[in-house]
């Protein structure tokens, strides 16, 4: 088979050499999308993504939303691998409808994103920015911050990343309560405490949100979810934006409702009417925040490039990437 019916377009940045290579050498042919400054796929129009993808067999995508009229612009796309793990951009009907494949990269960053995770929770709560923010402005007085250490900690959602918090958590001795609708009392040890929603975020000094974004998910904490929560409580969403209301999220850490929020997803990543909403929750003290960056550790990045990749070459090839990987598989029932 010719590299051109191979032909993998990346339109992503951080894509590693050694991965690249290890695509050329199962016979595709690697084009990086040359992005604006600033911008990622998931800033490029329609138009833009379909003149990158022209004549290409698989696509490795960070954030562009995949749509039924976009893939039907490209008919010679075989699959569409995500970097990453969420997929609601991604029109799942439209992909077996169409006959192609949609992958994600499952288990690439879990380890990436617990990390950043727990870093957020210690950060709130030694209140790192609101001293830095101090010392630079000449006062070096301390602020009583609260630890980790033996607190209670709330995990809404247990899949891969929520459980790899969970393993974190243990060396610091915390009560872990999880609220997941597909839970085992056995994991982990059975050093988890299965509870309803509304009393994990009674009982939780720490609520980290590690659930899919549904229908069913969407403003999960909402401002009545964000009362139940105690004053000196924390919320940290590395998930999805819109599984908080962010406009109620402002509410509550403005007035005191809750201490703090570590933030790496908003609701202005799929909705630019949220922007100053965003800029708002920025500028506040008790609010630790990154651009959506929780898996863009060096490692992570490039075990989830080299996962995207098998994905590829395995559809390429005519088989199947691992089952955890595939959200969409429309071969068997493609049109004639």
């Amino acid at each position: 088979m010719s590299s051109s019916s191979r032909r993998v377009v990346v339109t992503q940045r951080f894509f590693d050499a050694e991965t690249r290579a290890w695509l050329e050498q199962h016979g595709c042919e690697v084009v990086i999308a040359d992005l604006p400054p600033g911008k990622g796929d998931g800033d490029l129009t329609p138009a833009e993504l379909e003149g990158l993808l022209a004549g290409a067999a698989g696509w490795i995508v960070g954030h562009a939303r995949v749509t039924r009229d976009l893939l039907t612009a490209l008919p010679r796309l075989q699959v569409i691998s995500r970097r990453g793990v969420g997929y609601e951009r991604v029109d799942t009907d439209a992909v077996r409808d169409l006959g192609r494949v949609a992958c994600i990269a499952a288990g690439g960053n879990d380890a990436s994103v617990a990390d950043h995770v727990v870093a957020m929770m210690l950060a709130l709560g030694r209140r790192f920015r609101e001293s830095q923010d101090r010392m630079l402005g000449g006062d070096w007085s301390i602020l009583m911050g609260s630890d980790l250490y033996r607190k209670t900690v709330g995990i809404v959602g247990l899949g891969r990343i929520g459980r790899s918090v969970a393993q974190r958590l243990q060396g610091f001795e915390a009560e872990i309560l999880v609220n997941t609708p597909a839970f085992d009392v056995e994991d982990l040890g059975g050093r988890l405490t299965p509870v309803g929603l509304d009393d994990l975020l009674a009982r939780s000094d720490y609520v980290t949100l590690h659930a899919p974004l549904t229908a069913e998910t969407r403003f999960l904490i909402d401002a009545a979810a964000l009362t139940r929560m105690k004053p000196t409580a924390f919320l940290i969403n590395a998930a999805r934006g819109g599984l908080v209301d962010d406009l109620a999220l402002l509410e509550a850490l403005s007035s005191g409702a809750i201490a703090g929020a570590g933030l790496d997803t908003f609701m202005s990543e799929s909705d630019p009417g949220y922007r100053p909403t965003t800029e708002a929750l920025l500028a506040l003290p008790n609010v630790v925040a990154t651009p959506h960056a929780a898996a863009s550790s060096r490692e992570g990045l490039d075990r989830t490039n080299r996962v995207a990749a098998m994905n590829v070459v395995a559809v390429l090839d005519g088989g199947s990437p691992p089952a955890a990987c595939v959200v969409a598989d429309g071969r068997a029932v493609a049109p004639a």
